[in-house]
């Protein structure tokens, strides 16, 4: 008989405990979204986490979405309520200029998915976009609100117009031997582009030649992930 209270602890410990890891899951498990474009598109994300913090994850040409789950339960770790989203042309996403999402107004995309966010109760609103996603990113920063956009985080992005106009606290990050498919070196017109964006801003070169998010893959993809969380972190 005076085993029944021990029982019955260790009963309510594992409910807890369940309960608990119930809960954590809940809350990093994805939601599937969709919403508007300015120019009559229709975006589709997976939306994972809650809090104030919000976060939008944005692919390369060769990627996707769900290219982000593994990087998008971290940042749900960190604190952060984060939307990785399909760009126009991939997955069920559309809008004007699919067909060609190299040369379509990809920043809308990206506007788009902070507007969702801001509507959604984030305080903040930052981006980590890779090539593709990051030159989309830059070009969403300098389209946007003062204010709307709090940082930016561009893995190895493409040409950005204009990147003197770019709004927030920005971060490039590369690696040093990354070369384009017409075997160009990346790094020289990266470190241009950091030069020509106003303060504040980061500028981080990691060891390899792995492209954007391919550097998740390799020996650097803790590194990566530690300095993206640094930045997003500092007050």
């Amino acid at each position: 008989m005076k085993k029944k209270p021990i029982i019955a602890k260790m009963i309510f410990t594992s409910a807890i405990t369940i309960s608990l890891v119930f809960m954590s899951r809940l809350a990093s498990a994805q939601e599937n979204v969709s919403f508007a474009t300015d120019d009559g598109g229709l975006i589709y994300g997976h939306l994972y986490g809650k809090g104030e913090r919000g976060l939008v994850l944005t692919h390369g040409g060769r990627f996707n979405k769900e290219s982000w789950k593994e990087q998008a339960q971290i940042f749900v770790k960190a604190g952060y309520r984060v939307l990785a989203i399909d760009f126009r042309g991939y997955g069920k996403s559309r809008g004007p200029g699919q067909a060609d999402p190299l040369s379509a107004p990809l920043h809308l995309d990206v506007l788009a998915a902070v507007r969702y966010l801001r509507q959604q109760g984030a305080k903040t609103v930052s981006i980590v976009g890779g090539s593709m996603g990051g030159t989309a990113a830059a070009r969403a920063s300098v389209e946007a609100n003062p204010g709307e956009i709090d940082r930016l985080v561009l893995l190895a992005s493409g040409v950005i117009e204009k990147p003197e106009r770019m709004k927030g606290r920005k971060l490039f990050i590369t690696t040093r031997d990354d070369f384009s498919g017409n075997n160009v070196p990346r790094l020289p017109k990266i470190r241009d582009q950091y030069e020509r964006a106003p303060d504040p801003k980061q500028l981080v070169i990691l060891d390899g030649s792995a492209h954007a998010q391919f550097i998740f893959s390799t020996q650097q993809a803790d590194r990566l992930m530690r300095e993206i969380l640094r930045f997003l972190s500092e007050p």
